[in-house]
C-alpha cells in the first residue's frame, strides 16, 4: 500500500494493523477511507487490553489537592500516577466497525473530587472512548453532588493530527490526543470551566483482536438500577440551584453626615482586606464596590461620613461610607463590607466593620486590631494621616469567615492588609494618595479567565456561618497557596496555576 502524506485516523490505524498483524484473519487492508468488499455485512474486529491515561485538567487536580483541602481517590482499575498525576483506566474493551471505521471501547475505573471546604463531590465513571474519522468524545457518567448525567461527552478529541506509535504485544499508541471540554462537560462541572476550555491530553492504548460474534458488553461495570424498571439505569434530576440571594439595601446610619464633627470635613479609608483574598476572588468571582467606595490599586477607598479628631489627645472616631461585596459562586462566597469606622487611642485602635452574607448582617464588628505605635496624630497641611497601620484579624473577625464543617480558614492574629486613614479639618484640602491611584469609581472587579457558574458547586452555601470559604491562608501560609503563579485556581479552582505543557503554556 503506497504511504499517505496525511495522518493515519485511529480507525485506518486499526485497520491496517489488523490485515498486516492479526493471523487469525484474512481480511484485506482497509484504507482510511475504504471499507471491505463482498455482500455480508462488514465485520466488527475486537479491541482488547486497551488503556485511557488522562488527567482531564491538571489545574483542577492541584487546585483540589491545593486551595480546596480535598482529596483524588482512584479506584475499580483506575490508578492516579505519583505526585498528583495522570490517572490510567484499565482493561479496555470494544470493537472496530470495518464498514463504518468507527471505534468504540470502554475502560475499568472511576474518580472522584471531593472537597470538604468547597463542599463538592464529584465523580467520573464508565469512561468510554469513541471515535470516527478524525474526530472523537470521551464519554463518562458525571455525577456532581448526587445529580448524575450519564454517559455525555465529556471531552471532545482532534484526532487529525495523531498517528500510532507501536506498543507491546502488538499494541497501537496514539498519544497525546488533544482535547476540549464539551458544553455538557462544562454543565457538569457546575461552569467551573467554558466549552472549549483546553484539557489535557489523552493518550489511547489498543489492541486489535479477531472478529466479534456476539455483541461486547459496553459497561464492564455493573450499575445501580432503579427497582420500579429493572431494564433501565436510574437518571436522578439534578437539583435545582439556588437563586442567587439580593444585595441588601444600603441605608443610611443614623446620625450620618458629611459633614462631620470635631473639625473634620473631608476624608477616606484606604484598604484592601487581604491581598490574598482579593486574588483567590479573582480566580472566578468578583468584588464590586458601591455607595462611593472606588478600586485603587492596593485595594478600595472608602469615603469619610463622620469624624471626632482630637490630636492633642490622639483620638480618633471615624466612620467611612461605601461598600465591597465580594461573590464568588462556583465556591459558595457572597460576603460584603460596609459602614467601616476606625476608632483609635494612642498606639492602639479598632477597625469595626459591617458584614453581610446572605444570613443576614452583623453589625459593628470589631474585625481588626490596628496598631498606631509608629502612626502620627500631628496635622500637616491640614490634613491627619494614619499612614499604612499594620492590621490583624480579631477573634471576631475571624468568625465571619468560618463554615459549618471546618470553622474559619484565617485565624484570629492573621496578618490583613494596612489601613491608611486621611482625615482634613479644610475643606479642598489635598487628601494623599494613600495606597496607589484610583482604578474607577465602581463597578465589578474581575480577574483571571475562570467563569463562573449561576450557583455554588456546593449547593449554593455561603460565607459566614452556612458555607465554606476557599481556605487562602491561616496555617497554610498564603504565599504557599497564592503567590506563586498569580493565585494557585488549583490554588484550580480552584487560585491559577500557570500549567505550562509540551505544546505551550496554557492558563487556568
Amino acid at each position: 500500500m503506497a504511504a499517505t502524506r496525511r495522518p493515519l485516523t485511529l480507525a485506518a490505524a486499526v485497520a491496517t494493523a489488523v490485515a498486516l498483524g492479526a493471523s487469525a484473519l484474512s481480511l484485506p487492508a482497509l484504507a482510511a477511507d475504504g471499507g471491505g468488499t463482498g455482500k455480508a455485512a462488514p465485520p466488527k474486529l475486537e479491541l482488547k487490553d486497551g488503556t485511557l491515561q488522562w488527567g482531564l485538567k491538571e489545574s483542577f487536580r492541584k487546585y483540589v489537592m491545593g486551595m480546596a483541602h480535598g482529596k483524588i481517590e482512584a479506584k475499580d482499575g483506575a490508578s492516579q500516577a505519583a505526585g498528583n498525576g495522570v490517572f490510567t483506566f484499565s482493561d479496555g474493551k470494544g470493537t472496530y466497525d470495518t464498514g463504518t471505521h468507527a471505534t468504540d471501547t470502554a475502560f475499568k475505573g472511576s474518580v472522584r473530587f471531593t472537597s470538604t471546604v468547597h463542599r463538592f463531590e464529584i465523580d467520573i465513571a464508565d469512561v468510554k472512548v469513541r471515535t470516527k474519522g478524525k474526530t472523537g468524545a470521551i464519554q463518562a457518567d458525571v455525577t456532581l453532588n448526587g445529580a448524575v448525567q450519564q454517559d455525555i461527552d465529556l471531552a471532545r478529541l482532534d484526532l487529525s493530527a495523531v498517528g500510532p506509535g507501536q506498543g507491546e504485544g502488538g499494541a497501537m499508541v496514539f498519544k497525546d490526543i488533544p482535547a476540549t471540554l464539551t458544553a455538557k462537560g462544562a454543565k457538569a462541572f457546575n461552569g467551573m470551566y467554558a466549552e472549549g476550555e483546553k484539557l489535557d491530553p489523552a493518550t489511547l492504548t489498543v489492541t486489535p483482536g479477531g472478529p466479534v460474534t456476539d455483541k461486547p458488553t459496553d459497561k464492564p461495570t455493573d450499575k445501580p438500577t432503579d427497582p420500579t424498571d429493572p431494564g433501565k439505569p436510574s437518571k436522578p434530576s439534578k437539583p435545582s440551584k439556588p437563586s442567587r440571594p439580593a444585595e441588601p439595601a444600603v441605608t443610611p446610619k443614623p446620625g450620618a453626615s458629611q459633614k462631620a464633627a470635631g473639625g473634620v470635613v473631608d476624608g477616606n479609608l484606604s484598604w484592601g482586606l487581604k491581598e490574598s483574598f482579593r486574588k483567590y476572588i479573582s480566580t472566578g468571582g468578583k468584588a464590586t464596590v458601591a455607595g462611593g467606595a472606588k478600586k485603587i490599586s492596593s485595594g478600595y477607598r472608602f469615603p469619610h461620613t463622620k469624624a471626632d479628631l482630637n490630636s492633642d489627645a490622639k483620638k480618633v472616631d471615624a466612620s467611612f461610607g461605601g461598600s465591597v461585596r465580594f461573590t464568588y459562586p462556583a465556591h459558595g462566597i457572597d460576603m460584603k463590607f460596609s459602614d467601616l469606622k476606625v476608632r483609635a487611642n494612642g498606639a492602639k485602635g479598632t477597625l469595626l466593620v459591617d458584614v453581610t452574607t446572605p444570613k443576614g448582617t452583623n453589625n459593628d464588628v470589631k474585625f481588626a486590631t490596628l496598631d498606631l505605635s509608629k502612626a502620627s496624630y500631628e496635622p500637616k497641611g491640614d490634613v491627619v494621616l494614619l499612614d499604612k497601620v499594620p492590621a490583624t484579624l480579631t477573634a471576631a473577625g475571624a468568625e465571619q469567615f468560618a463554615n459549618d464543617t471546618t470553622g474559619s480558614p484565617y485565624p484570629a492574629g492573621e496578618k490583613l492588609d494596612p489601613v491608611t486613614v486621611a482625615l482634613s479639618g479644610k475643606a479642598g484640602a489635598e487628601l494623599p494618595a494613600g495606597g496607589g491611584t484610583d482604578g474607577g469609581t465602581g463597578g465589578e472587579e474581575a480577574g483571571g479567565t475562570g467563569t463562573t457558574g449561576s450557583g455554588s458547586v456546593g449547593g449554593g452555601g455561603s460565607v459566614g456561618g452556612t458555607g465554606a470559604l476557599a481556605a487562602t491562608g491561616s496555617s497554610v501560609p498564603s504565599t504557599a497557596l497564592l503567590g506563586a503563579a498569580g493565585v494557585a485556581l488549583a490554588a484550580g479552582a480552584g487560585a491559577v496555576v500557570a500549567a505550562r505543557r509540551r505544546r505551550g503554556a496554557e492558563a487556568v
